[in-house]
């Protein structure tokens, strides 16, 4: 059985529940992404490894943002140029950490997503989950599965993300 966006303790209390029945628990469906790590500081991903959770990771290229669709000149349209998350502030201090993926994939013959994507999948039990509009898209994101990032490069990406961390739930 899974569970979406619950906290460290529910976790718990879920796990509980169902091994009363003996089903156990498998996933936790959390927002977890280069610029979304709220699962590293509120107890949420430690809980997922001490109860042997996987954690599927939703909005892993924050809505095309950590693709490198998006700068402070390409704005999102539409309901997306509502959100705060899209500001452009908020964009524009992504660029750094953007920047950064498109390096670190061309070295990898990839693009920006995949590097976001082989970055979740570097972590230990997560699963990312990215969402696809087209056949290209999903052909794009599948290549994140050949990239195995450097100790480098992921403390690279860290570092970048720390900084530009622009808004949390």
């Amino acid at each position: 059985m899974g569970v979406s966006n619950f906290r460290a303790a529910e976790m718990r209390e879920a796990r509980a529940a169902l091994a009363r029945h003996g089903v156990p628990l498998a996933t936790n469906q959390v927002r977890y992404s280069l610029l979304h790590r709220a699962p590293e500081v509120d107890g949420v991903l430690d809980a997922c490894r001490e109860l042997n959770v996987t954690l599927l990771a939703y909005s892993p290229l924050e809505q095309g943002l950590l693709t490198g669709k998006y700068s402070p000149e390409t704005l999102p349209r539409g309901p997306r140029a509502e959100a705060d998350w899209f500001s452009p502030a908020n964009v524009a201090a992504a660029q750094p950490l953007i920047a950064s993926l498109r390096t670190i994939a061309e070295a990898h013959a990839v693009d920006a997503a995949a590097v976001a994507l082989a970055w979740l999948l570097a972590q230990p039990d997560v699963v990312p989950l990215a969402g696809v509009k087209t056949g290209p898209q999903a052909a794009r994101n599948a290549k994140a599965l050949g990239v195995t990032l450097s100790e480098s490069e992921i403390a690279a990406l860290d570092r970048l993300s720390q900084r530009c961390r622009v808004v949390q739930e």
